[in-house]
């Protein structure tokens, strides 16, 4: 079992290799599957602090809102992977991989958002001004939950003779370029172009309040949640000053890409001279087992969409480092067991066991680490710890699981399991217990 295991696994790493490489089929190599920062690709980050006296949850709640605007802003400029992250309580960072711009880029970021009311020819029926509130509610109906909608005097009014207009069936089902073919009852909320819903009107609304429900079943209450907090940030909910602005060359960051990649190749070749140096067939099988861990690393960053940048790249060869020394934990109790007395198969699955305590007690304190950097931290200090987070798991799952499958099957050889394969001196003496 352990040898057909240990071919499958050296099957995957060879494959995951080969692939990572130079594709295979639709899969594209790792090399175009990455996506990478504002650090490795180029561009321009703004840091923006928000004008206000609000504080505590309310100020939470304005941040939350803002934030959802400006990411919608920054897609629709057309820019690959942007990052809005919300630092400290009252700034915004924003990260434009590929944008050049500076100036075009904080003006795009910083203007009044537009929502618009429009019916079904067309006419826009009221704007982001006239809307007073927008929440979340229980939808007692349907189930689920609805959204709700209050308007200013001015759009209470306007509302009620839209809403009149439609029930009365003076709006017809019209095409336009913009909106294509839209339902006479269907009023549109437009954000910045985009039309983010289009309730269905059944009567007459006059008393400024309104009710949008997704039919049998409701909505979900994140979906009605961002729905709310969209149409209630209609205008920018408060306003932000430039506080910090880069502009980074995208030949900057491409060496600085090469060159980080290339010195954690030099750093991982030494390692492995190192591991086989000292513990001989124990180092290969750890070396087999490294091999494996760096593209598992790799793939399951890119499978997680996450986003690639130099601190993420220093966490990923962090982790590397964690990896061999669970290792060497491991061999070092090996060896211990081997001059207690025992065989090197007893003295295999001894090390093991007695040395995975060690291991998951010093890892599990690094992610409780890696856990507060990631939720307290901002922009690369979150890509350091997601990383690092990814490498820990993946180096527990190589060096108790991989290395010992491998370690496994080598001592079946008794050409192999002997103790001068293992690492230790021939005239070494028996440790008296």
């Amino acid at each position: 079992m352990k040898k057909a295991l240990s071919i499958i696994l050296i099957i995957l790493m060879a494959a995951g290799w080969i692939i990572g490489l130079f594709g295979a089929g639709s899969v594209k190599p790792i090399k175009d599957q990455l996506k990478l920062g504002l650090d490795l690709k180029g561009g321009v980050y703004v840091v923006m602090e928000a004008v206000t006296d609000v504080k505590g949850e309310e100020l939470k709640k304005l941040m939350a809102q803002t934030q959802q605007i400006i990411e919608r802003r920054v897609n629709a400029m057309g820019l690959s992977e942007p990052i809005v992250t919300i630092e400290g309580e009252k700034r915004i960072r924003v990260e434009l991989p590929g944008a050049k711009d500076a100036e075009a880029a904080i003006a795009a970021i910083g203007q009044t958002a537009q929502l618009e009311f429009v019916l079904a020819d067309g006419t826009v029926v009221l704007d982001g001004s006239q809307v007073a509130d927008a929440g979340v509610q229980i939808d007692q109906q349907n189930g689920g939950y609805a959204v709700s909608l209050k308007f200013t005097s001015e759009g209470s009014t306007a509302f009620k003779d839209a809403t009149t207009k439609i029930v009365s069936g003076g709006v017809p089902t019209s095409t336009t370029e913009k909106y294509g073919t839209v339902n006479g009852n269907i009023i549109m909320i437009v954000l910045d172009g985009k039309v983010i819903s289009a309730p269905g009107v059944s009567e007459v609304i006059p008393n400024g309040q309104a009710i949008i429900t997704a039919g049998t079943g409701g909505f979900p209450q994140e979906e009605a949640t961002t729905l709310g907090i969209l149409i209630r940030g209609g205008a920018l909910p408060v306003t932000l000053k430039e506080v910090q602005t880069s502009i980074v060359g995208p030949t900057l960051g491409l060496d600085a890409f090469n060159n980080s990649v290339l010195g954690g190749a030099i750093g991982i070749a030494c390692i492995m001279i190192f591991m086989l140096l000292m513990y001989r067939i124990m180092g290969f099988a750890a070396n087999l087992a490294l091999l494996l861990y760096v593209i598992l690393v790799i793939w399951v960053i890119i499978f997680l969409g996450a986003v690639m940048t130099l601190p993420g790249i220093a966490g990923i060869i962090l982790s590397i480092g964690m990896a061999v020394d669970a290792n060497v934990i491991i061999f070092a109790r090996i060896q211990e067991e081997v001059l207690n007395g025992k065989s090197i198969r007893v003295a295999t699955d001894q090390g093991f066991k007695r040395a995975m305590a060690t291991i998951i007690d010093s890892n599990s304190t690094t992610i409780i680490a890696a856990l507060v950097l990631y939720q307290f931290g901002a922009g690369p200090v979150k890509g350091f710890a997601a990383t690092l987070m990814i490498g820990i798991i993946a180096s527990m799952f190589t060096a108790l699981f991989v290395t010992h499958t491998f370690l496994g099957v080598i001592t079946e050889y008794k050409t192999l399991a002997t103790r001068k394969w293992f690492g230790i001196k021939e005239d070494s003496k028996n440790v008296q217990i």
